[in-house]
């Protein structure tokens, strides 16, 4: 791992470079050894990001262009977004994004998740059955290849893209 200081994007630039049409993701931090996740996401007018809960990581969310309003999941009051504001959401908290006449562009920032691991089976005596594992593709975002950690996911928490619904296997 590079322990230099050094500059990823220019979140302006990036923005200022999307086409009008461009939403999710658009810069991901994608450096090798690092321990933190970064994204840039933008959604368009009156675009949303359903309500979902993250229940591992507290995400840090920070406006850089227009507006919009963040919904807590229990029934509290709609909090606005507007430029420079900058929102701590607890872990377990749920909430919904939904953007104004002007569009949403924000950076998310939160701990790294752990990687998936395959892991040995316990050696005590284990009755295994045949059969293939259960399809858990329609739980990753087409958009930002984010696992959902919930069971039948509408939206992506990191980008906002909608799920299909249903397993796209083979």
């Amino acid at each position: 791992m590079n322990s230099t200081p050094e500059v990823l994007a220019v979140l302006g630039d990036l923005l200022a470079a999307a086409a009008p049409d461009d939403r999710g993701a658009l810069w991901q931090l994608d450096r090798q050894g690092r321990e933190l996740d970064a994204n840039l996401v933008r959604l368009p007018p009156g675009a949303e990001v359903g309500e979902h809960q993250e229940d591992v990581l507290d995400v840090l969310l920070v406006v850089l262009e227009g507006n919009g309003r963040l919904t807590p999941g229990d029934s509290g009051e709609p909090l606005d977004l507007t430029p420079t504001t900058v929102m701590w959401l607890p872990r377990t908290s749920r909430r919904s994004l939904a953007a104004g006449p002007d569009g949403l562009a924000y950076v998310t920032v939160h701990r790294r998740r752990p990687g998936l691991a395959i892991k040995s089976a316990p050696t005590a005596a284990v009755s295994y059955e045949g059969g293939e594992a259960p399809c858990a593709l329609d739980r990753v975002c087409p958009e930002c290849g984010r696992m959902s950690q919930e069971s039948a996911p509408k939206y992506c928490g990191e980008c906002g893209e909608r799920f299909p619904g249903r397993c796209p296997g083979p």
